[in-house]
Formats: C-alpha cells, sequence, structure tokens
C-alpha cells in the first residue's frame, strides 16, 4: 500500500485550479494572426481566457510531476521554481491554504505525447523545460498544454549517495511493498506488491542496489511482507540477496510480526560493525494495533561506543477510505487519519520513555515514514516534546525544502529521523537521497521488463531514503 492515495486520473489539482485567480500574470498582446502563437511569461490569472489558443512560454518550467509520464506521457510542470508540499513548509490551516492556491496558480500540464518515450530517465523532477508551445485545454482537471515537438530540456542530474560523514550511519527506506509470493516462486500476484516472480526479482534487485549503495550501518525498512522470519520469508530474502554469503548482513528477528498487519517494519544491520543489545521490543496496543504499523525498536552498540536504540516506524497513510470523526478530513493540509497519527507518536514516546528494550539509553533515534510532512502536528509534537529534526539539528540545512516523496506533483518529507537530545547532540549530518521520488514511474517499468534499470537503485520505491551520520563508536 502506498503512503498516499494515487491522484485522480487526468491532470493533478483537479477543478481547483480553475477557480484559482490569486495573482496577475502577464501576457503579451495576442497576435492578429491566427496561427501565431500567444506567448506567456508568467501564469495568467485565469487560464481559461486562453483555452484553445496556440501558446508559447517564454520562461522556464520546473519538472514537477512525472508519475503519469509512463501512462499516458504527461508532466506537471511549474512556473517560478519547484512545488512543494504545503504543510511541509507551512503550518496546517490559513498558512498551507495559501501555498496550496500559489501552487495550483504557478501548475500546467505538458501533454508530450510521444515525445514522452524519448530518455524518459531525463524527465526526472527538478528538471528545467524551455522554450514550451502548443495547443492549450482547459478543462474540468485545469490547464493542459498539447506539444507538438519535445522542448528543450535540461535534465536534472541523478545524484550520488551521500558521503558518509561519521563514525555509524542510519539509515531508513520504505521498500514499497515488498512481497515474495510464497518464498519459493510461487503465490504471485501477490496481495499488495510483485504481480509476476520476475516483477519480484527486478523489484528486490534494485532495492540490494539501493541498500548497498547507501553503506549504512543500520536501516530501518517499511512495507515489507508480514509473513514471519524464515528462509521463505520477504525479510529474509532480501538480505540473502544483499549479503549472498551471509558474512555482514542480518535482520532484527522479533519472532512473530511486529504486529498483524499484512506490512510490517523491520531492522538490517552490519553484524561486522554493530552488536544488537537485548531482545527487541514491539509494540501492538492502541493504534498500533489496526491503524498504524507496530513500531519495532532494537538496542546496539558499535565497538567501545554507548548503547543506543533504534526505532522502525510507519504511521497511518493519508488515504481517507473508513476515516471518520476526528480522523475525517479536517481541510487544513494534514489529510485524514491525522488524529491517528498524532495518538500514534504519542504512545511511541510514552513507550519509548519506559525503556522497552531494557539498555537504558537515552541515545535514541525514531526513523521512518510517518505519513506527515514536517510542519503538521504529528512532526511537532515530537519536537515540542523534546526530540529533534535530524535534518534541522544537523545545521546543513539545504537551500530548498528536504523531501522524501512527490505526491500530486508536490515534494515533501513523509520520512524522518528524529533524536533524543543525547544522540542529538552526537549528530554530524542528515539527508535525503534522491534516487527515486524524483524518477519517472517509466524507470520501474524498465526494470520489470528486464531494462537496465534493473540492476541499479533509480526507483527502487517510491520513497527516497534517508540517512543519518553520527559519533557512535567512540564513549
Amino acid at each position: 500500500m502506498r503512503s498516499l492515495s494515487k491522484p485522480l486520473p487526468g491532470v493533478l489539482f483537479a477543478a481547483a485550479l480553475l477557480a484559482t485567480a490569486a495573482g496577475c500574470g502577464s501576457i503579451a498582446p495576442r497576435p492578429a494572426a491566427t496561427d501565431a502563437a500567444s506567448v506567456l511569461v508568467t501564469p495568467p490569472a485565469d487560464w481559461r481566457v486562453h483555452d484553445g489558443q496556440r501558446i508559447r512560454i517564454a520562461a522556464p518550467l520546473v519538472v514537477s510531476g512525472n508519475h503519469r509520464l509512463a501512462r499516458n506521457g504527461e508532466v506537471v510542470v511549474a512556473f517560478d521554481g519547484r512545488l512543494y508540499a504545503p504543510t511541509e513548509v507551512a503550518t496546517p490551516g490559513v498558512d498551507a491554504k495559501a501555498l496550496a492556491a500559489g501552487n495550483r496558480r504557478r501548475s500546467l500540464v505538458l501533454a508530450l505525447g510521444e515525445t514522452a518515450q524519448v530518455a524518459p530517465a531525463d524527465w526526472r523532477a527538478g528538471g528545467i523545460v524551455d522554450g514550451v508551445e502548443g495547443t492549450l485545454r482547459v478543462g474540468e482537471h485545469g490547464p493542459r498544454l498539447e506539444v507538438a515537438a519535445l522542448p528543450a530540456l535540461r535534465p536534472a542530474p541523478r545524484p550520488a549517495p551521500p558521503p558518509r560523514a561519521g563514525e555509524l550511519r542510519l539509515a531508513s527506506l520504505n521498500l514499497e511493498n515488498l512481497f515474495n509470493g510464497d518464498g519459493a516462486g510461487g503465490g504471485f500476484p501477490t496481495a499488495r506488491g510483485a504481480r509476476t516472480p520476475g516483477e519480484y526479482l527486478a523489484q528486490q534487485a534494485r532495492l540490494v542496489a539501493a541498500l548497498d549503495a547507501l553503506d549504512a550501518d543500520i536501516v530501518a525498512v517499511l512495507e515489507v511482507e508480514n509473513d514471519g522470519y524464515d528462509a521463505r520469508s520477504s525479510l529474509a530474502q532480501l538480505v540473502a540477496a544483499l549479503d549472498p554469503g551471509g558474512a555482514r548482513w542480518r535482520f532484527v528477528d522479533a519472532g512473530e510480526g511486529p504486529g498483524s498487519d499484512p506490512i510490517r517494519v523491520g531492522l538490517l544491520y552490519r553484524a561486522d560493525r554493530v552488536r544488537p543489545m537485548g531482545a527487541p521490543a514491539t509494540r501492538a496496543e492502541g493504534p498500533f494495533a489496526t491503524l498504524s504499523r507496530a513500531p519495532l525498536a532494537q538496542a546496539f552498540r558499535a565497538g567501545d561506543g554507548p548503547a543506543f536504540v533504534v526505532v522502525a516506524n510507519h504511521f497511518k497513510s493519508k488515504g481517507c477510505r473508513d476515516a471518520s470523526a476526528g480522523d475525517a478530513d479536517q481541510g487544513d493540509g494534514q489529510s485524514c487519519w491525522n488524529a491517528t497519527r498524532r495518538a500514534s507518536g504519542a504512545q511511541l514516546r510514552d513507550w519509548l520513555a519506559g525503556d522497552p528494550t531494557g539498555s537504558g539509553s537515552t541515545l535514541v533515534a525514531v526513523l521512518g515514514d510517518l505519513n506527515a510532512y514536517a510542519m503538521e502536528e504529528p512532526v511537532r509534537d515530537f519536537i515540542a516534546a523534546g526530540w529533534q529534526d535530524a535534518f534541522a539539528a544537523s545545521g546543513r540545512a539545504p537551500a530548498s525544502p528536504a523531501y522524501t516523496y512527490v505526491y500530486d506533483a508536490q515534494a515533501g518529507r513523509l520520512d524522518h529521523a528524529l533524536l533524543s537530545p543525547a544522540l542529538a547532540a552526537r549528530l554530524l549530518s542528515a539527508s535525503a537521497w534522491h534516487s527515486n521520488a524524483d524518477e519517472a514511474d517509466n524507470a520501474a517499468e524498465q526494470a520489470i521488463n528486464g531494462g537496465e534499470q534493473a540492476v541499479k537503485p533509480w526507483r527502487s520505491s517510491d520513497h527516497d531514503p534517508v540517512v543519518v551520520d553520527l559519533r557512535l563508536r567512540t564513549p
């Protein structure tokens, strides 16, 4: 199950785009000749004025959404920079609504048609498009520019993995429903993941490439099939593929679960770099019984350093099915199930305060997909309780907002690294590796079909991995 419900068919931002008149666009005088293009340099206040016209955009546009590229040759572009999820950068409510309106006004869909088959990897989000020209169509889903020829594109380069900056690296990665059937080559299609053995093996190969490139010591993994811990389980087979000789990688065995959800969280670790201390701990009560996935906590030690605790988490998604009362969409930008995500965070903090691993350590890292952007209440509740956002605490904030996920053509950070105050004092750096969220779905399709992506990390998931470097090997 994806962390967010899928967009409605067609162009993003739906009918709300038609109603948005905030801001003033500028346009050159309309030429007298009917076959000449009108020239836009900023987004108009009302796109409907230009419906049916031939339009040339004399301004750079940023690729913000490409997840419909493979299916219908469409990408979402934006004037004046990339689109970010409103509650990634603005508080829920009035501020987030204003930013959402601005996003709608700046957005335009390019219908590339057959040109979309040209170098799909070039259409990574963040790329720049110049000299766009085509016929504008404005329908119930907003403005759509049907281009006749491939516009000039300055592709966003694929980034290298973040270099290690400390003694120990933690990471988290949503595996996007890693299901292996019956574990013996059968059982396909699976309930939530691969439809065929070939799809599963291609998915596993991309994930192995990604995990290997991260060079982490401990990885919190999410959305892995909840099918036990024996050799036929999805988790065990992932580790076996990652480390065929079995000399380095291990997984934390919780005995069962954690939890009863079809997907679960897990912890992988490098046995040649860290060692687990005591038994793992899980919690399957309250919101973790049926909604948020049960967390998994394990204490570790690296070298002669102090004991520390890593907790893998995956809170309830924003999809609105069955949401009611306080969990219904409150219209503030946080979508559905926000009350459950807040309750999950509160119970998680209370549980951790009781030292469930028995390690006695105050060095705790909460990693994973909280399904909440940085300015939403489930994350801000942690900050208010004294926890620190690793991205902010590292002192190396990026020039633009951090993100790990792109939904509805808007980037934001659903995946977090929240540190106890004592652990934050040992933080050296935190970053996201943009190996997945910016990639077009074409990359995944190529991998399924045995293309060159099958042995590379690009689009191994729909979420970007998060990495955190710390000083934890020395006392």
